[in-house]
């Protein structure tokens, strides 16, 4: 029995790892781990190098999570700037830290792959391998409730608690279906702002991954690359990760292309699996009235009240989802912190925080727009 390491997911086959990978569950497959490194979006310069660790017993690979070994905090969306900071002021290394996540995506889901028994045994063999490795630290972020209570039996992991906005698809025929349910100032909001994007000529056509040529891509990712600019930021992901995720898992891949006069000027790209559409990046190259909201949230709730699939996660933040029905949903995260003064000052925020987090999740449900409470 032992605990591997592996720099480079490639030295595991896909076979070997995705039969670890619960179904529905896109950012933890193979091909899009491998097409993340493969096109630059990871790697040292990023400040992510793959770090991934397997449990394995005979030669065989039974427990795996999908690791980095971190130089920064970026790109995880479960913020830890503060107590980087806080150590930087009090001279303590926080970096590197290790960290267990899908990169650059707010997914929640299974991070400690294979079966419990196996998971556990990877689990308990973390504290050691932060030793080893002279790692600050250990983060697994946006876990599911299989891996909430597998690590929270373990000693020494603190709970963190966030809040994203998700919208379930309750058998609804069509989008009025769905607007039927609203009270009445939002029910008129909503076909409002629908109305606008189609007075301004704006049509919408939907592609599927393997249907989009490489000019439509480069189109694609300029939209992205601009939410990040606008910003004063550089983008997480390559143009070369685009490609390589249309050739290796065209079958989840959905762009919604939204079109003046027969001319782009907005898309979003999102992917899809088991019963979810995961919406993942916008962007537009010129500012129009409510496109946004339509393009972003409209078109995805279309898609899914067509197919039939019951969720919609559209990322993380954005308190404005709430008025168009996403609810407030729970997310969990744990970290295991070596240093014992910096983890009894982080255990007593995150007491704290958590208890902040409930309450604003419960207050974020009044301002759902429903007619009454959904089940």
């Amino acid at each position: 029995m032992s605990l591997i390491s592996l720099t480079h997911l490639g030295e595991l086959s896909a076979e070997q790892w995705d039969a670890l990978v619960p179904a529905g569950q896109p950012f933890l497959r193979h091909a899009f781990l491998i097409a993340l490194g493969d096109s630059g979006s990871l790697g040292p310069k990023s400040g992510w190098q793959g770090e991934h660790l397997l449990w394995q017993e005979g030669g065989k690979t039974l427990a795996a999570i999908a690791g980095y070994r971190k130089s920064n905090s970026s790109g995880e969306y479960v913020f830890d700037h503060g107590w980087a900071d806080a150590c930087y002021r009090a001279r303590i290394p926080y970096y590197p830290k290790w960290l267990g996540a899908a990169p650059f995506s707010p997914v929640g889901g299974r991070r400690l792959l294979g079966s419990p028994e196996a998971a556990q045994k990877l689990l308990q063999q973390i504290p050691d391998f932060l030793e080893q490795r002279g790692l600050s630290s250990a983060h697994i972020n946006f876990t599911d409730s299989r891996d909430n209570q597998l690590i929270g039996e373990a000693s020494g992991w603190l709970h963190r608690l966030g809040c994203q906005y998700h919208w379930h698809n309750r058998g609804y025929r069509d989008f009025q279906d769905f607007l039927d349910t609203l009270t009445s100032r939002k029910r008129k909001q909503m076909r409002k702002e629908r109305e606008q994007v189609v007075a301004q000529g704006i049509e919408f056509q939907w592609f599927e991954g393997a249907q989009i040529t490489e000019v439509q891509w480069d189109f694609i990712y300029a939209c992205y690359a601009n939410t990040y600019y606008v910003r004063g930021r550089e983008p997480y992901l390559t143009r070369d990760f685009f490609s390589l995720l249309a050739e290796r898992m065209p079958e989840v891949i959905q762009v919604v292309m939204a079109e003046q006069q027969g001319k782009p000027v907005a898309m979003a790209l999102s992917l899809v699996s088991g019963d979810t559409f995961y919406g993942r990046y916008w962007g537009c190259l010129a500012e129009f009235d409510r496109l946004h909201f339509e393009t972003c949230f409209y078109q995805g709730m279309d898609y899914a009240i067509a197919k039939g699939l019951a969720r919609f996660d559209a990322g993380a933040q954005g308190e404005h989802k709430l008025i168009r029905g996403f609810e407030p949903v729970l997310t969990h995260s744990w970290h295991y912190l070596r240093h014992p003064g910096l983890r009894s000052a982080v255990e007593e925020y995150l007491m704290q925080e958590r208890e902040g987090v409930r309450a604003w999740a419960d207050e974020a449900r009044d301002a759902l727009p429903y007619r009454q409470e959904q089940p």
